[in-house]
C-alpha cells in the first residue's frame, strides 16, 4: 500500500470531516436542529449514510451522531519515519469522508445550494429554469431520485447497462472530453459527471462542445465540485437495498454486493488532490477501482476490489496516433480493470450509436426532418418469407429520400423488414418488430417514438450534417437484427417507401397483419398453453427473485411478455428464459402448478416456497425493484391501489411510490403488496382470485390517463362501464379516510364485493 496515496486519502479525510462538522454546526446555529433535511424523492433518507448506519436521518440534529461516526474512523496522517500497512486505515478514512461528503450536501440542500445551478446549461428531457439577471440558469441533477433508479433497472439487469462510471475532474480538452464520454456511450454505461480541475469541470467541457447531458442519454451531470461524486456511490447504495434485498446497516454486505453486482469505476481527470484521494478511497470500499489519467502510486490487487484498486495512465504516454485514440484506450483501460462485461454492435452508420442514445429527444429546433408525427405518417411493418425470397442485406429506398423537403419538414415513410430463416417463426414476427424502435433509437440524433402505424421518428440537423440518411435506417436494421437475433434470423431484407403510392400499398398490407396478430394473441390464453417461462435476468441484481411469465400475466418490468420469452429461448436455449412444463394444476382459481411451484422453489434458491399466479393475498410472486407499478391492500377499502412508478405523490397508505418500492422489491413475498407490469392490470387474470379489476379502489391517474383506453375496456369486460370513473387517484384523495368517502359517494363496486381477506 501507498505511503503517499495514504498520506493523501487520510489527510483528505481530517479536512472534510473537520469541514463537515463546521457546517453543520452553523446550519444548526443559524437554522435549528429540527430543521428537516433530505434528499428529493428517495425512501431511502440520505442513502449512503442510511445503507452504512442504518440511520435514518430526517432532521439537521440527526446528522451529529452520523458526523462522531466519521470521525472515530480517522486516523493520523502516517508517519515519516516508520511504514505500516496503511490499507484499513486509508478505507476508514475513505468511508469518512462518504459519511461527511453526504452530510454537507444534504445541509446545502437546507441552503438551497443543490442541484447546483449553471448559467446556460440544460439537461436532456428538459429543465426548470430561472433567471438571475446573467442569464438562463439551468440545475444539475443531484441526486438521482428512486423513479430513475427503477426506472434503469431492467437495463442494469438485462446487460444493456453493464455498469457505470464516476468520472471526476477535467479532461485534457474538450475534444478529449467528448471522445471519453462517446466511447462510454457506445459500450452504453451509465456516466456519472462531478469535480474540477483548477475550477474547470468536465460538465463545462461537455455543455461548450454541444453534449447533451441528462437521464435520456447515460451521461449525469451531478455538480462540479469532488464532495458531488457522493451521489454515485448513493446510487451504488441504493441498487443493493432495492434490487439486492439489503437491509439498512448491512454494511459489509451492501459493500460486498457491489463489489460483486455493480460494475462500476471511477476515472480521475487530471489533478488529484487530497479531497479526490479520499473519495476515491471512499470508492474502493465498494469494490470500485480508481483510474488516473497522471502520474500517481499504484495499488495492486488485495481483494477489495476484483483486480488493481488504484491505476496510472498518464494521459500524453498512452499509445495512439491522437489524443482521441487515446481517450478511447482509456476508456478501454477502465472496462478492463474493472472487468465490465460490454457487447459493442459494428453498426455502419456515420453518427455515434448505443442503448444510450435510445431516450435522446430531437426538439423542433434541432430538427431536420420528421416522419410521422402531427404532418405525416410512418410505419413499420415486419414478416418472415421463404429463404429464397429474401437478399440478405439488400437495402433498397422506393421513392425520393428528403434532400428536397424544406428544413424542419415532414414526409411519409413506409419501413418494411423481411426476414428468413430456419429457426424463424410467426410468433416471432411482432416480437422482432417491437426491436425497430429499439434499434433505430440507438443512433445519436435520431428520434423514434410508437410502433406499428404510429411510429414517429425525427433526423436532427446534427445527424443529416454527419451524411445520415434513409439508408442507414436499413443497415441499423440488418446489422441489430443479425447482431441480437442471429439464432433464428438468417436473411435480413429492408425496404424504405416513400413514394406515395407505395406507401399505402405497404400500409395496407400492414394494417392486415396488424389485426392477425392481434387476434391471434387475443387467443393465447394461460389456459391454451402447456408451459409458462422464467425470466431470471434481474437474479443479477436480486438473487432470490423468480418471474414467472404466461401469456395473460407479462413480466413485472414490462419489458417480456410470454411470446418474448419464446423468442428468447429460441435464440439462447440456455439463457434467462427457460420453459416451465405445467404439469398437474392445483389450484386453477389461485393459479398454483407443480410446475410452477417446483420451479419457484429451485428458482428462488428455497427462499419462496408456493407462487399464486392469480393472487395478491396468497403467495404472490415477487419482485426486484424495476416493476412499473405496485398493487397493494388496503384493507380499510376492501380494495388495492395502483401506483404507477411515474407518480410522486402521498397515496392513502401514507406512503409513496418510493417507500412501497421498498415493501415490493428485492425478491421479497409479502402478501398484499406485488410490483406489476403496468399492462397485468388490463388482463383477465389480474388478481383474479382476489376479486380482479374491480378491487381497484385508486390508482395514480397516470396509469388512468395514459392508458384511458385500455382501462374502459377492461370496465367495459367487468360490466361496469364507469368503473374507472369509480376509482380515485391522487388528485381526488390520499388518505383513507376521505377514500372511503369517496368509494360511498361514487358506489364503488369493493364495498359490497366479498371480503378479500
Amino acid at each position: 500500500m501507498s505511503r503517499y496515496i495514504a498520506t493523501r486519502a487520510i489527510r483528505g479525510a481530517n479536512a472534510l470531516v473537520t469541514e463537515a462538522e463546521l457546517m453543520l454546526n452553523k446550519a444548526i446555529t443559524e437554522k435549528g436542529p429540527d430543521t428537516p433535511v433530505a434528499f428529493p424523492n428517495t425512501a431511502y433518507y440520505l442513502p449512503l449514510i442510511y445503507g452504512m448506519t442504518n440511520t435514518e436521518v430526517e432532521t439537521l440534529g440527526q446528522l451529529q451522531p452520523v458526523l462522531s461516526h466519521a470521525r472515530t474512523l480517522l486516523h493520523p496522517v502516517p508517519s515519516k519515519k516508520h511504514w505500516t500497512p496503511y490499507l484499513g486505515e486509508t478505507l476508514d478514512g475513505g468511508m469518512a469522508t462518504l459519511l461527511a461528503a453526504e452530510t454537507i450536501e444534504a445541509v446545502r440542500f437546507v441552503y438551497g445550494l443543490q442541484p447546483e445551478r449553471m448559467p446556460g446549461f440544460e439537461l436532456a428531457g428538459g429543465t426548470a429554469y430561472s433567471n438571475n439577471g446573467d442569464g438562463l440558469v439551468g440545475h444539475l441533477n443531484g441526486p438521482i431520485d428512486d423513479i430513475q433508479l427503477r426506472s434503469w433497472g431492467i437495463q442494469l439487469v438485462d446487460g444493456r447497462m453493464p455498469g457505470f462510471a464516476a468520472i471526476v475532474g477535467a479532461a485534457k480538452s474538450n475534444e478529449v472530453a467528448v471522445q471519453i464520454v462517446r466511447e462510454l456511450q457506445r459500450r452504453n454505461i451509465l456516466t456519472f459527471l462531478s469535480g474540477n480541475v483548477n475550477g474547470r469541470s468536465i460538465i463545462h467541457q461537455l455543455q461548450e462542445e454541444g453534449v447533451e447531458l441528462g437521464y435520456d442519454t447515460y451521461t449525469v451531470p451531478f455538480g462540479t465540485d469532488t464532495i458531488s461524486a457522493i451521489y454515485a456511490l448513493g446510487f451504488a447504495t441504493r441498487s443493493a437495498l432495492t434490487f439486492g434485498g439489503l437491509k439498512a446497516g448491512q454494511a459489509r454486505d451492501i459493500l460486498l454486493y457491489n463489489r460483486e453486482r455493480v460494475f462500476a469505476f471511477v476515472l480521475a481527470l487530471g489533478e488529484v488532490d487530497d479531497l479526490k484521494y479520499a473519495a476515491a478511497a471512499g470508492a474502493i470500499n465498494f469494490g470500485f477501482p480508481v483510474i488516473a489519467d497522471t502520474v500517481i502510486p499504484e495499488i495492486l490487487p488485495t481483494g477489495v476490489t476484483s483486480y488493481e484498486h488504484v491505476v496510472s495512465m498518464p494521459f500524453n504516454e498512452i499509445d495512439g496516433k491522437d489524443d482521441l485514440e487515446r481517450a478511447e484506450r482509456l476508456v478501454q483501460k477502465c472496462i478492463e480493470v474493472r472487468g465490465v462485461k460490454v457487447q459493442v454492435s459494428d453498426v455502419p452508420v456515420p453518427v455515434p450509436y448505443g442503448s444510450a442514445f435510445e431516450g435522446e429527444v430531437v426538439r423542433k429546433t434541432d430538427m431536420r426532418v420528421e416522419f410521422g408525427g402531427k404532418y405525416a405518417r410512418a410505419y413499420e411493418y415486419l414478416y418472415m418469407a421463404p429463404m429464397d425470397e429474401v437478399v440478405d442485406g439488400q437495402i433498397k429506398i422506393v421513392g425520393p429520400g428528403f434532400e428536397e423537403i424544406a428544413e424542419k419538414g415532414a414526409m411519409d415513410m413506409g419501413i418494411v423488414v423481411k426476414v428468413a430463416g430456419r429457426k424463424m417463426q410467426d410468433d416471432f414476427e411482432p416480437v422482432l418488430e417491437r426491436q425497430i424502435h429499439y434499434f433505430i433509437n440507438g443512433a445519436s440524433g435520431i428520434q423514434h417514438i410508437g410502433q406499428r402505424d404510429i411510429a414517429w421518428i425525427r433526423i436532427s440537423n446534427n445527424a443529416a450534417e454527419k451524411g445520415f440518411d434513409l439508408e442507414h435506417f436499413g443497415k441499423i436494421l440488418h446489422a441489430r437484427f443479425h447482431a441480437d437475433f442471429g439464432a433464428i434470423v438468417d436473411k435480413v431484407q429492408v425496404t424504405i417507401y416513400t413514394e406515395p403510392a407505395k406507401v399505402e400499398e405497404w400500409l395496407d398490407k400492414a394494417r392486415v397483419s396488424y389485426d392477425f396478430r392481434n387476434r391471434r394473441l387475443a387467443d393465447l390464453t394461460d389456459d391454451a398453453v402447456e408451459e409458462f417461462y422464467s425470466c431470471t435476468l434481474c437474479q443479477s441484481f436480486a438473487p432470490n427473485h423468480v418471474c414467472v411469465v404466461s401469456p395473460e400475466r407479462l413480466g413485472l418490468c414490462g419489458a417480456y411478455n410470454w411470446l418474448d420469452c419464446k423468442a428468447s429461448f429460441s435464440i439462447n436455449p440456455t439463457g434467462p428464459n427457460q420453459p416451465i412444463k405445467l404439469g398437474k394444476i392445483v389450484d386453477p382459481k389461485k393459479g398454483y402448478w407443480e410446475g410452477t411451484n417446483e420451479y419457484a422453489k429451485r428458482g428462488s434458491n428455497g427462499v419462496v416456497e408456493d407462487l399464486a399466479m392469480y393472487s395478491i393475498m396468497e403467495n404472490p410472486m415477487t419482485a426486484c425493484g424495476c416493476f412499473e407499478s405496485i398493487v397493494m391492500l388496503i384493507p380499510e377499502a376492501n380494495g388495492v391501489m395502483v401506483v404507477s412508478r411515474e407518480d410522486t405523490s402521498m397515496t392513502p397508505a401514507g406512503m409513496t411510490f418510493s417507500t412501497l418500492a421498498g415493501m415490493a422489491g428485492g425478491g421479497m413475498q409479502t402478501p398484499g403488496v406485488m410490483g406489476v407490469g403496468k399492462y397485468y392490470l388490463i388482463s383477465p387474470k389480474f388478481i383474479s382470485a382476489d376479486g380482479g379489476f374491480k378491487r381497484v379502489v385508486w390508482m395514480s391517474s397516470y396509469l388512468k390517463e395514459s392508458m384511458a383506453d385500455e382501462l374502459r375496456a377492461v370496465a367495459e369486460r367487468e360490466g361496469d362501464p364507469d368503473l374507472l370513473d369509480r376509482i380515485a387517484d391522487e388528485r381526488d384523495v390520499n388518505t383513507v379516510d376521505d377514500l372511503l368517502a369517496w368509494m360511498e359517494e361514487h358506489n364503488h363496486p369493493a364495498l359490497v364485493m366479498d371480503m378479500i381477506f
